[in-house]
């Protein structure tokens, strides 16, 4: 808002004018020649949004953890977000705050740190809404930022991770093993019950270049193997 000899309302803003302690007008985007005896307060109605500080609180299994937040409002009634509160986004704040608390109150920290929506933001979007309600603003919107585990239970996590894909790997390993034993012994028996394929396959092993001797009704009979 400028005043000059006029004044301006930007979009997306009211402008209250109070006369004698009264509300005597709410002025839309636009110009308007200001009263001299008349106060004025500019009132942002586009969105905002307000973080909320990392708040440290208890899981059901009285672990602490701590839960960083951003609420997403808007101003709906300029004359009740004016007047019923000095700090009328501290009141939503401080719902926030204590839905938070309960919220978590519900839930294990095992159940947070494996699963995103173990937290549920309804109820807490809820509360704040219901404060908001009060004075002027809603609240579109609870978005859940960041939530901090204590160092030693990420690193007990981490090895309950790693434990397992350890374990997934050596039984991948055995089932190998397993498969590759289960194939000789059917070369084994393949063999056993046709000797002349057992000595073809001996002649493949032997190394390229060596003296092969074949025994045929009880003579050798030289043979190179190529």
């Amino acid at each position: 808002m400028s005043i000059f000899n006029r004044m301006s309302v930007d979009p997306g803003c009211v402008v209250l004018e109070y006369r004698g302690g009264s509300l005597s007008r709410v002025l839309q985007t636009g110009s308007y020649s200001p009263r001299s005896d008349a106060q004025y307060r500019v009132v942002d109605l586009r969105e905002r949004l307000v973080p909320v500080a990392l708040q440290e609180v208890l899981t059901s299994d009285a672990m602490s953890v701590r839960v960083s937040m951003t609420l997403r409002m808007v101003v709906t009634d300029a004359v009740a977000f004016t007047e019923r509160a000095v700090d009328p986004i501290a009141s939503v704040y401080l719902a926030t705050q204590i839905a938070l608390r309960a919220a978590t109150a519900s839930v294990s920290a095992d159940d947070l740190i494996r699963r995103g929506d173990a937290l549920d933001t309804g109820a807490i979007r809820s509360a704040a809404s219901a404060a908001g309600t009060e004075v002027g603003l809603q609240v579109r919107d609870v978005v859940v930022k960041d939530i901090v585990v204590p160092a030693e239970v990420r690193a007990a996590a981490l090895e309950v991770i790693t434990a397992k894909s350890r374990g997934l790997a050596k039984l991948e390993a055995a089932r190998a093993e397993t498969a590759a034993l289960r194939s000789l012994a059917n070369a084994g028996r393949l063999l056993d019950a046709h000797p002349a394929l057992a000595q073809l396959r001996l002649i493949q092993a032997v190394p390229y270049g060596s003296r092969v001797v074949l025994s045929v009704d009880g003579a050798d009979v030289p043979a190179a193997a190529e």
